[in-house]
C-alpha cells in the first residue's frame, strides 16, 4: 500500500513539475527537459550508430586515402545530424555549436565547417515573442517605448536576437533580446550535454571535451545577464578611451534589464565583408594591425580580454574624414586575467620568439601543460607547426602549404590536444578560442602572408615582459630598456621586410609610424 502512494506521489509530483514547465514556457513542448533530453540521446546514439555502420564495421588501412575520403564522409553525416539537434533545441546548444566552430585546433575539419554556419545564421525566433520579453521586464508596451521597430533582426546569436529601433525621442537605437526559452531551459541543457559529451568520450576515446561543458556551465550565467554585458562595455570603452578609431555602442540603462538591452545603433559592415571593404576603399591590413593592437592590449597590458570576436561582432566603417573605425559588439563574456597569467603567458611567447625551447618548456609548465606537451601547446598558441617555431617564427613567412600541413598532422594528434585542453590553466581556454577566431579573420582578409595582427602582438607581448622585469629589477631599468629596444627593432624590420617582399612597402612603413 505504501510503495502505491508513493508510486502515485512520484508520478503525481513529477505531473505537475511538467505541468509548470509548461506554463512557465508558454505551453512550448519543446521546453520540456525530458523532451530535449530525449531528443540529445537519440542523436548521440543516431551518431554513434552512424560510425558504427559506415565506419567502423571492417578493418581499415588508415594509411590509405580510401580510408581518408570514408572517414571525410563520415564526419559530414555526423556533424549534420548534430547540426539538425542543434538548431532544433536552440539557445545553449547553438552556443556550444559556435564554439565548436572555432576549435580548429581540436576537431575534424568537416565539424567545424558545418557549425561555423551557426556564427551568422542562427535559428530566430517570432517577433512577437520578443515583444512578450519587452513587456515582462520593461513593464510597458513595445509601442509605448519605440516610434517603430524593425521586425527582420540585425542579427540572431544563441541566446539572444537583435533589432533596429527609433526611441520616441528620434534616437536610433539596436534593442537585444533574449530568446524566452533559453534561461528556462540552461540547466537541463547543461546536464544533458555534460552526459552526452560523457557518452561520446566512452564510444570514441579521442572525444575529450569536457572541459568545453565545464567552461560554458560557468560562463553561461554571466553571458545570460545583459546588465553584466552593458557594464563590460562601458568598462572598455574607457579603458581604450586613447583610440579614436574604436567605438562600442553607449548603453541606454533605464530601457535595459537583465533579458533587453538598448544601445546605441552603429553602422558598419562586417569585418570579413571582403566586398564592403572594397567598395568602402578600406584597407585591410590596416583592419587586421587595428584588431591585432585592440587584442594584444587586451590580453597583455589589461588582462581583460573580449572572448567572442567572431566576424558577426566586428564591424568596420570609413568615416567622413576618411579614417577607418572598428565597431566592437557583443560584450557578454570576457575574459578577466590574473596578473600571474599574463606575465607568464607573455614570457612564453618571447621564448617562441627567441625559439628558446628550455623557456618553452618552462612557461608552459607554469600554464598547467607537462612534459614533451609543451611543443604541441605553442603549436596551438601560434598556430604555426613546430618545424617553422624552429626555423623562429619572424623568420618564416606563412603559407598555404604551412596551413594544409597544420590541418592534416591535427587528426594524428588528436588525443594530445585533448590532454592540453584539459591540463592547460583555464584562463587559457579563451585565449586559445580568441586566437583561433583572430587568425580566421586574418585569413579571410588575406593578410596572414604580412602577420600584421601578429607583430602587433609580438610587440605588445615584449613591452608587458619588460615592463614586469623593469618593475621587479629597477637597478637593470637601463639595461632592460635596451634589450627591449632591440627586441622590437628585430620586429619593425621583419616587418618592413614582409611589406617589401608583398609589394605593400608603403603601407607597412605608414603602420610603423
Amino acid at each position: 500500500m505504501l510503495r502505491r502512494v508513493l508510486g502515485y506521489s512520484v508520478l503525481g509530483a513529477g505531473l505537475v513539475s511538467t505541468g509548470l514547465s509548461l506554463r512557465t514556457n508558454d505551453y512550448d513542448i519543446n521546453s520540456l527537459g525530458i523532451v530535449r533530453l530525449s531528443r540529445s540521446a537519440c542523436a548521440v546514439v543516431d551518431v554513434a550508430l552512424t560510425y558504427k555502420r559506415e565506419l567502423y564495421y571492417k578493418e581499415w588501412d588508415k594509411s590509405t586515402p580510401e580510408y581518408k575520403a570514408e572517414k571525410s564522409r563520415v564526419h559530414k553525416i555526423a556533424a549534420e545530424k548534430l547540426l539538425q539537434l542543434i538548431c532544433t533545441n536552440k539557445g545553449v546548444y547553438i552556443k556550444v555549436g559556435q564554439h565548436i566552430g572555432a576549435l580548429e585546433y581540436l576537431l575534424p575539419k568537416e565539424f567545424v565547417q558545418t557549425m561555423k554556419v551557426l556564427h551568422s545564421d542562427a535559428p530566430q525566433n517570432p517577433i512577437e515573442d520578443l515583444y512578450k520579453v519587452i513587456r515582462q521586464d520593461l513593464k510597458r508596451n513595445p509601442e509605448d517605448l519605440f516610434d517603430s521597430f524593425e521586425r527582420e533582426p540585425l542579427g540572431t546569436a544563441s541566446l539572444a536576437q537583435v533589432h533596429k529601433a527609433r526611441l520616441k525621442t528620434g534616437e536610433v537605437v539596436a534593442v537585444k533580446v533574449q530568446h524566452p526559452y533559453v534561461k528556462g531551459n540552461s540547466l537541463v541543457d547543461m546536464k544533458t550535454m555534460e552526459l552526452a559529451v560523457k557518452l561520446l568520450a566512452k564510444i570514441f576515446p579521442d572525444f575529450k571535451i569536457q572541459w568545453l561543458v565545464e567552461e560554458s556551465k560557468k560562463n553561461l550565467p554571466i553571458e545570460l545577464d545583459f546588465l553584466n554585458e552593458g557594464r563590460n562595455a562601458e568598462k572598455v570603452a574607457q579603458q581604450f578611451a586613447k583610440y579614436s578609431w574604436l567605438r562600442v555602442p553607449k548603453i541606454y540603462w533605464e530601457l535595459s534589464t537583465k533579458r533587453v538591452l538598448v544601445m546605441e545603433y552603429l553602422e558598419g559592415g562586417h569585418v570579413t565583408d571582403l566586398n564592403y571593404i572594397r567598395q568602402h576603399k578600406i584597407d585591410a591590413f590596416a583592419v587586421a594591425n587595428r584588431i591585432g593592437q585592440l587584442y594584444s592590449e587586451m590580453i597583455f597590458s589589461t588582462g581583460f580580454v573580449h572572448s567572442d570576436p567572431h566576424p558577426g561582432n566586428i564591424l568596420v566603417r570609413q568615416t567622413a574624414q576618411n579614417e577607418l573605425e572598428l565597431i566592437l559588439l557583443d560584450h557578454g563574456l570576457y575574459a578577466d586575467l590574473s596578473d600571474k597569467f599574463r606575465y607568464e603567458y607573455s614570457k612564453l611567447w618571447l621564448s617562441i620568439l627567441r625559439v628558446d625551447r628550455k623557456a618553452m618548456r618552462q612557461h608552459s609548465e607554469q600554464l598547467g601543460i607537462k612534459g614533451d606537451l609543451y611543443g604541441l601547446f605553442v603549436c596551438m598558441v601560434t598556430g604555426r607547426p613546430w618545424e617553422t617555431l624552429m626555423q623562429g617564427i619572424t623568420k618564416v613567412k606563412y603559407s598555404k602549404e604551412e596551413k594544409n600541413t597544420l590541418q592534416s598532422n591535427t587528426s594524428l594528434v588528436l588525443p594530445h590536444i585533448s590532454d592540453v585542453l584539459e591540463q592547460v590553466d583555464r584562463q587559457m581556454l579563451l585565449i586559445l578560442k580568441t586566437n583561433d577566431l583572430i587568425r580566421g579573420i586574418e585569413a579571410t582578409l588575406r593578410t596572414q602572408n604580412r602577420m600584421t595582427a601578429f607583430w602587433s602582438m609580438s610587440k605588445c607581448c615584449v613591452r608587458s615582459c619588460y615592463a614586469e622585469q623593469q618593475a621587479q629589477l629597477p637597478k637593470q631599468s637601463w639595461r632592460l630598456l635596451l634589450r627591449e629596444r632591440w627586441e622590437l627593432l628585430k620586429l619593425n624590420l621583419y616587418y618592413l621586410y614582409l611589406g617589401l617582399i608583398n609589394f605593400n612597402l608603403m603601407a607597412a612603413c605608414k603602420q610603423l609610424l
